[in-house]
């Protein structure tokens, strides 16, 4: 431009906003089958395998898990950790930490995310030092919430400031699974003063203030959800300067998007399609199997099912390794009951499911005086990854040893869990957040977790048998409870029955250099993504 045509400029043309250098990172879009199932982003809400595949890009923990390697945990939000005893363990917190508005992370905002009035209610603070105070009602956080609170952290008396910089986690009762506790979601850390203006609970859970690489920029629930980078992160610039998620819940269009250049990368594809995706140069499928299994549960107060004969005979009429083979082109696992190898010296090797056995299937049900009355059977339109198929896997094989399981297709989990005596047999997934039998099968199926919050099973030998897993520091006793309590609710009054590990596989584009985890979480910190020319 010449001299004269800038002297005509409006004065903000020239102010220094201006003559910074765009932004010239790229955007990525992801289509995904759900975004939310509860329409929040509010961790303990959201405890599912969509939340856990969004909550790592924009709130941490202070314990990590490696998820594209070893998984095993690595400082995130504190840089190293003690034990001080049986009941606790003091942190030194990481320093200069912004949170999304642009505060530091102080040890009063670690305080009150975990043993405060976000998880537990200002009329339960469970903190010191934090100055919270009672009356905000309209913050009260939702009875899952709550739920979910207790059942992560049973133990927890508080969450001690020592001093600025670091805190103690102090338990009640011995617990040798605190560490792993605190690596899961549940536990993020985020803005005391954001949590505390905000105008209500629900404004709050939608757009939650943490410290993660991406911010929350808008949420459109059951649409699309936007992140943009947080510059300010400890861990470095992000990559990208926006990530945009949208609701595509048919497989074949989240293909399509994908080989029309709308989506850059595709989520929750099926092991047939993978062929489909890598026929073409310019995409690629990653996966494998994770840290989740498959189940299908069992409700004990059934009419039919209240016969523990009858749970049994539909464990020993499955053929898993039928439905890994034709389902999942041998792509996935049988695990040896609700456990993964990640568990280390917890592991029980010498375990097995209930055998593939239709012989013993049918003796079941005629010595339980069984009359082909019907089993109703809940599930979802593909919210897992082949689910209707399965499904319908499944109806066969048990009418092949005489059972009359009647399939019902819903259109929610609110739908799948209501009670009710249409209320039998669903579909669920177990994930294992941390490495310890405590993280997977007490987390879900002990008193508290989501099976007997549903009413669905309990047993008192179980019950006692799992608070002494979380309480017991005796490694070798443990192993003996923790196979003692696979025996009574996989063998002899199931609740559950496992079907196979999960796995994940996702199609993108092969210029974008990018791992997939072992996990749920999509990582896009500036280490697990890079561009080619």
């Amino acid at each position: 431009m010449r001299r004269r045509d800038l002297a005509l400029l409006p004065a903000f043309a020239l102010s220094a906003p201006a003559l910074v250098r765009a932004d010239e990172r790229r955007t990525l879009t992801i289509a995904v089958q759900k975004i939310s199932n509860s329409n929040t982003l509010e961790t303990p809400r959201e405890q599912s395998n969509v939340g856990f595949r969004l909550s790592p890009l924009y709130a941490e923990e202070l314990i990590g898990t490696n998820w594209t390697g070893d998984m095993g945990r690595r400082p995130l939000l504190a840089t190293e950790w003690r034990r001080i005893d049986d009941r606790t363990v003091e942190f030194e917190l990481r320093q200069g930490v912004k949170f999304h508005d642009g505060r530091t992370m102080t040890a009063e905002d670690v305080a009150f995310s975990i043993g405060g009035a976000r998880l537990f209610g200002t009329g339960q603070a469970r903190t010191a030092g934090t100055g919270i105070t009672a009356g905000q009602d309209s913050l009260e956080p939702q009875p899952e919430v709550l739920a979910v609170a207790r059942r992560t952290f049973p133990g927890l008396e508080r969450v001690e400031v020592v001093r600025e910089g670091v805190v103690r986690f102090v338990n009640r009762t011995p617990d040798v699974t605190i560490e792993g506790r605190l690596q899961q979601n549940v536990g993020v850390v985020l803005s005391q003063a954001a949590f505390q203006g905000s105008q209500n609970w629900l404004a709050w859970a939608r757009a939650p203030v943490g410290t993660g690489p991406y911010r929350i920029a808008e949420f459109r629930p059951d649409q699309s959800l936007t992140f943009e980078a947080h510059d300010d992160y400890w861990g470095g610039r992000p990559p990208v300067r926006q990530i945009r998620f949208i609701e595509v819940p048919e497989v074949s269009s989240r293909l399509n998007a994908l080989f029309a250049g709308e989506v850059d990368f595709a989520t929750d594809i099926p092991p047939d399609q993978i062929t489909a995706v890598e026929r073409n140069a310019r995409f690629e499928a990653l996966g494998s199997a994770i840290n989740n299994i498959r189940i299908i549960v069992m409700d004990k107060n059934h009419a039919v099912l209240r016969n523990p004969l009858i749970r049994r005979a539909m464990t020993h009429a499955i053929d898993r390794q039928a439905i890994v083979d034709s389902l999942w082109a041998g792509r996935t696992e049988i695990p040896r009951g609700l456990q993964l190898e990640f568990f280390g010296d917890m592991y029980i090797q010498d375990w097995d499911n209930p055998a593939y056995d239709p012989a013993e299937a049918r003796r079941l049900l005629r010595e339980a005086g069984y009359r082909g009355e019907p089993i109703p059977y809940r599930g979802l339109n593909n919210y897992y990854v082949n689910q209707t198929a399965n499904s319908q896997v499944l109806v066969e094989m048990w009418r092949a040893v005489g059972l009359n399981i009647q399939f019902q297709m819903m259109e929610n989990w609110s739908q799948i869990q209501e009670p009710g005596p249409t209320r039998a047999v669903r579909d669920w997934s177990n994930t294992h957040v941390f490495s310890d039998p405590v993280g997977s099968l007490a987390r879900a199926m002990a008193p508290g977790g989501p099976l007997q919050r549903n009413g669905e099973w309990s047993n008192e030998e179980f019950n006692t048998l799992s608070r002494e897993l979380e309480s017991s520091t005796d490694m070798g006793r443990r192993r003996v409870v923790f196979r003692r309590m696979l025996e009574i609710i996989e063998r002899e009054d199931p609740g559950y029955m496992v079907l196979h590990t999960a796995a994940t596989f996702i199609a993108k584009r092969r210029d974008i250099a990018w791992r997939a985890s072992r996990g749920w979480p999509m990582d896009f910190r500036a280490e697990n993504l890079s561009f080619g020319a």
